[in-house]
């Protein structure tokens, strides 16, 4: 147990906005905290210099690669993500350096995979571009598609991807998930596809909840796709090569899309060019809810790993 005051850097420019309990629960440890600086998503620099004279982080998706932990060692002995992801962190230099890392894998599902099924009706129903025609006064009627006998396919069958399946199979959508590092079961929503290529060849929608950040979709996978498929990214850019993603826009094989993910981030890319593509700003976790939970329990986590609670 450690006697002296604790210095706890904060990363996300959002914690505690909405609910001050994660901030009670340090203040009633003593702890100096320090948040974030500037507002936003920290640079490397930033970082490195933020984390000075910690002794644990409460962190978003600022880089925390080897330089950033051997800048803060010795000292630095915790660091709790605030939400599921752990690619912006170097695991192995943590694990050298001494440093526990955490993560909220829980808190994330519900509110990320009602955002994927929100933005799913939008596009399926057109919302977006009737909305519009009707601001500009233009009494507008679209034909779009229902989600009942609809084949979706997940890719990605953790935490998410399970909330996804039980959502849409209450729409009698027919649910087909692909993910090599999980197992069907019994209890398991959907069919279980063997090989991603039958799944993409036979799916309405595509919708990615994968971990890390190796390309899934690149032009290949798009080839093998039924014409006009709705493409649905809640996880990372990364998962799809964006050139191939650019062409198959063009082409007529992607029909629509949603992106709350990408490649950097603010996004000012190409797809900001598409009005088919429906763009969030990696919102996905923006409910009240979800944002107090995962980070009253990444406060938990940190002064565990820290021998506080």
């Amino acid at each position: 147990m450690r006697n002296a005051p604790l210095c706890i850097a904060i990363g996300p420019s959002s914690f505690a906005k909405e609910d001050a309990t994660p901030l009670c629960m340090l203040a009633e440890t003593g702890a100096t905290v320090k948040p974030n600086p500037v507002g936003r998503r920290l640079t490397e620099g930033e970082t490195i210099a933020h984390l000075q004279g910690v002794d644990g982080l409460l962190a978003g998706l600022e880089p925390l690669n080897r330089a950033v932990l051997e800048s803060a060692a010795p000292r630095l002995k915790a660091i709790a993500r605030v939400g599921v992801g752990m690619t912006n962190v170097d695991i192995e230099a943590a694990r050298e350096l001494g440093i526990r890392v955490s993560s909220t894998p829980d808190g994330p599902a519900s509110a990320v995979a009602e955002m994927t099924v929100g933005a799913l009706l939008a596009l399926a129903r057109n919302l977006i571009p009737m909305n519009e025609a009707l601001h500009g006064g233009v009494w507008k009627k679209m034909i779009g598609f229902g989600l009942e006998g609809t084949s979706v396919l997940l890719i990605g069958y953790g935490h998410i991807g399970r909330r996804v399946a039980r959502l849409i199979e209450a729409f009698g959508a027919r649910v087909l998930w692909y993910d090599p590092h999980v197992e069907a079961t019994a209890a398991d929503i959907g069919a279980r596809v063997a090989r991603l290529e039958n799944g993409l060849a036979e799916a309405a929608v595509v919708s990615l909840h994968a971990a890390g950040t190796d390309c899934i979709l690149g032009s290949d996978q798009f080839a093998g796709m039924r014409d006009g498929v709705v493409l649905l990214n809640a996880a990372r850019g990364e998962l799809v090569d964006e050139a191939a993603l650019v062409a198959a826009l063009d082409m007529g094989k992607v029909g629509a899309a949603w992106f709350d993910a990408f490649w950097s981030e603010p996004y000012e890319g190409p797809l900001t060019r598409y009005p088919q593509v429906l763009l969030t700003p990696h919102a996905g976790t923006y409910t009240r809810q979800c944002r107090r939970d995962m980070e009253i329990q990444a406060v938990r986590n940190l002064l565990r790993d820290l021998e506080i609670a």
